[in-house]
């Protein structure tokens, strides 16, 4: 036995007994088999770990427990016998080790978990001969020789938790809910955001793309921007979940869901006292993100004041609970994300200018579905997987329904897509879904108005401005109505053409416009418009 694979049966030794202590002490077993999972990657540099429990009643497997998603739509995938690595393991009930998994053309990979060119094991969960389930991992390093010694530890652990999966089957057939709400599936459908795997191969998605792998690797600032239903909070994950501090913790907050009193009590945290109903002391979210990244969602929507307030935690890298006056001091990566256009909030006098430089460090702009539609196939046959596993049938677009979908503008983004095709699964009894079957709202997409309440485009026009919303996808939704009215310029085709009525100099061109230099300046950079000298 050399050192390294001496090494490694002292670390394991180490974790079995970790795991045995977290099995003799608790009795709610979802929990402690994600404690389980918890373990295995920071002692074991096991990442990525799954547990899947077999349905009494049909043998199939779904997805019980995971380790490394923010998310819990996993409750929502399922695998038959012999399909992909998982339903293999029921099949032939043996163990399954990969040294490299994306090379396995069973590979199917639907919650993209899981890291193509590193090793991959799984292993069945049994008691007194009965398969229960199956543990998956992943080592988070590439194969160094000793895959059959980690399979054999797996097996291990798979033995120990089996009696708590045991546990976990029988409160679900006695009906006991295994979450906080009644309908996880439904509410994994109706929160995921948009599409699991960050579908697309559109010029602007790979820039996107691009952008995450680059700025992941830093604690930098990032803004994200783009219009509701783009997936910016898909983005903030990618972002965390493949930087350094993928293993601290990930806090998310929406800021316009709390009103500002309650937003700084729940960012900052209080004191015992601080204000009434304040029973004991509460860490705010930025405390629970020390050593990890925070997520600031929807941004532009606090106020002038509680914005000074943010600024000075930003600078100064510390904070005071609210009642309080120790000053904490944090190391915490923001991410944040916003639908709003700041550049004319700042010039009117609604968002800092100063807390503007300080989030802008990195801006991130997600492109809207209609200035990529030529990513809307696989995006609409990546929804329809995840309807056809909610509904345990297959689920196909006809050749009309594609070109139907590709006529609409799709002013709620990827959301509006999955509702749309949500609705028209339900209505088709055959799982082949036609054109008659996609209803969208006419009035929408006649006008290319958003329904009040519904989130403007990243990039709006300055009030006052002679610059419209673009109606990208109205041209090809012309002539399929008589009085669809003719489709206006694009809002890149309307930039273009004030630049060079001015000449190219961007400030004569913004003023043609109705907008600040700024405001054409950020234009010129989310629309790729590649400026002349003249």
């Amino acid at each position: 036995m050399n050192d390294h694979s001496a090494s490694l049966l002292q670390s394991q030794f180490a974790i079995l007994a970790r795991v045995g202590q977290l099995l003799a002490r608790s009795l709610d077993a979802p929990q402690t088999l994600r404690e389980v999972l918890r373990t295995l990657e920071i002692s074991g540099h096991l990442s990525r770990g799954l547990i899947a429990v077999a349905r009494p009643e049909s043998g199939d497997l779904s997805v019980h427990a995971v380790h490394g998603l923010d998310h819990d739509d996993f409750q929502a995938v399922c695998y038959r016998a012999g399909e992909g690595l998982l339903g293999r393991i029921v099949e032939t009930g043996r163990s399954c080790a990969i040294a490299q998994v994306g090379e396995d053309p069973c590979f199917l990979n639907r919650l993209g978990l899981y890291e193509r060119e590193l090793p991959f094991i799984a292993v069945p969960i049994r008691l007194g001969g009965t398969l229960l389930g199956v543990l998956a991992v992943q080592p988070d390093a590439p194969d160094d020789g000793l895959l059959d010694e980690r399979v054999r530890f797996v097996e291990l652990i798979a033995d120990l938790i089996a009696q708590n999966v045991r546990l976990s089957l029988d409160v679900r057939q006695e009906g006991r809910p295994l979450d906080e709400e009644r309908d996880p599936q439904r509410r994994a459908l109706r929160h995921r955001p948009g599409f699991g795997n960050l579908v697309g191969q559109s010029p602007a998605m790979m820039r996107v793309f691009d952008q995450v792998r680059m700025v992941a690797k830093w604690s930098t600032t990032v803004l994200i921007r783009g219009e509701t239903g783009t997936g910016k909070e898909l983005i903030a994950n990618a972002i965390h979940y493949n930087s350094p501090r993928a293993r601290g913790p990930y806090v998310r907050l929406n800021c316009a869901s709390l009103p500002e009193n309650l937003l700084e009590s729940e960012l900052f945290g209080h004191e015992k006292g601080a204000f009434t109903g304040a029973v004991s002391s509460r860490k705010g979210r930025f405390e629970m993100a020390d050593g990890g990244t925070l997520f600031l969602d929807e941004i532009g929507d606090v106020s002038p004041a509680f914005q000074a307030k943010l600024l000075r935690v930003l600078q100064e890298g510390e904070l005071e609970r609210v009642g309080g006056g120790r000053t904490l001091k944090l190391d915490v990566r923001l991410l944040a994300a916003t639908h709003r256009d700041l550049e004319a909030a700042v010039d009117g006098g609604h968002f800092r200018e100063d807390l503007y430089y300080r989030l802008n460090v990195m801006p991130i702009v997600l492109p809207p579905l209609r200035e990529r539609l030529e990513d809307l196939p696989k995006i609409a046959k990546h929804l329809l997987d995840r309807l056809g596993g909610l509904q345990r049938r297959p689920l196909r677009l006809s050749a009309g329904a594609q070109r139907r979908l590709a006529q609409h503008h799709w002013p709620g983004n990827v959301r509006e897509l999955e509702n749309c095709l949500e609705r028209a699964a339900v209505m088709s009894e055959s799982g082949e879904i036609d054109a008659e079957l996609i209803r969208i709202d006419r009035v929408r997409e006649r006008s290319g108005r958003r329904p009040t309440g519904a989130a403007p485009a990243p990039v709006p026009s300055h009030p006052g401005s002679t610059v419209t919303l673009p109606s990208a996808g109205a041209q090809a939704a012309a002539g399929a109505d008589d009085s669809e009215p003719t489709a206006e310029p694009s809002e890149r085709e309307r930039v273009i053409a004030a630049l060079e009525r001015a000449g190219w100099v961007q400030a004569r061109a913004a003023r043609l416009l109705g907008m600040t230099p700024r405001q054409i300046a950020y234009r010129v950079q989310i629309l790729n418009i590649e400026m002349k000298q003249i």
